[in-house]
């Protein structure tokens, strides 16, 4: 995938899904609920198929340090939510109170940019496609929330659009940074996975533990084919990808068949 069409599919799906809360009545949370479950799935067999392995296999970074980094990611995931009220998985507490939610507005911005730093390293298509749709309810519940606090509709598109660019720039700066343009960084990358790692495990594991009814612990059926839904979509990537580790430019067109004889061997 180019540089521009991972630009560009990360920028609009944050921030039209950001300004859809000017357009869609407020009431229509069960889809979003799906929407979440989906994604959250989504995330989770992303992380679990391709990034963990992934991370492992470099040869800069021995194991226990980067397990000690994914379980950085998580406790900082939590720390973070504390100051974003769980907005990042789609969470809307509506309340009266008008002043700017900055700590929201800030954590939401860093995480958003930790999310787009992966992109830089392999399998892309799967991890531009998950985060995407992971930033369809959290730009939504980001506009409700800007929404409640009585601001200009100019000032509310702005802050959107702020966290909108947030992605496409931790993507760009690891692109830079892997390329070795930006000084050399190039040995923090895995750490800097592996942190992302273990956002993508609390971020996925609390959508799929709320996301359901009010009672949590009711089977809910609907949810159930949505998350069944989410790791088969990426399961599907993980059939076509053919598990090669190549970087190649287009993800979609052309599935390379011809990658399979180098790393079988191994598994």
């Amino acid at each position: 995938m180019s540089s521009s069409l991972i630009v560009s599919i990360l920028f609009i799906s944050a921030f039209l899904s950001g300004l859809s809360v000017f357009f869609v009545k407020r009431d229509n949370t069960n889809l979003l609920k799906l929407i979440l479950s989906f994604s959250g799935a989504y995330l989770f067999s992303i992380t679990v198929l391709h990034l963990i392995p992934h991370v492992y296999i470099s040869q800069n970074t021995s194991p226990e340090i980067i397990g000690l980094y994914i379980l950085g990611g998580f406790l900082f995931q939590l720390v973070l939510e504390q100051f974003s009220q769980g907005i990042e998985h789609g969470h809307i507490h509506h309340s009266a109170h008008s002043a700017f939610p900055l700590g929201i507005m800030i954590s939401l911005c860093l995480h958003a940019f930790l999310e787009g730093m992966p992109l830089a390293a392999g399998h892309q298509a799967e991890l531009v496609f998950g985060i995407a749709i992971h930033h369809v309810p959290a730009a939504f519940a980001l506009g409700s929330l800007l929404l409640n606090t009585r601001l200009s509709k100019t000032k509310i598109t702005t802050f959107l659009l702020l966290f909108a660019v947030m992605t496409p720039l931790g993507f760009l700066t690891s692109k830079g940074i892997s390329e070795g343009e930006i000084g050399n960084i190039t040995q923090y990358f895995d750490k800097i996975m592996a942190i992302v790692i273990g956002i993508f495990l609390h971020i996925s594991t609390t959508i799929l533990f709320e996301s359901g009814s009010a009672d949590h612990h009711k089977f809910n059926r609907k949810k159930m084919i949505a998350v069944i839904l989410g790791v088969l979509v990426s399961l599907a990537n993980f059939l076509f990808d053919g598990h090669d580790h190549h970087h190649h430019g287009p993800g979609h067109d052309h599935h390379h068949h011809n990658h399979h004889h180098h790393n079988h061997h191994e598994h």
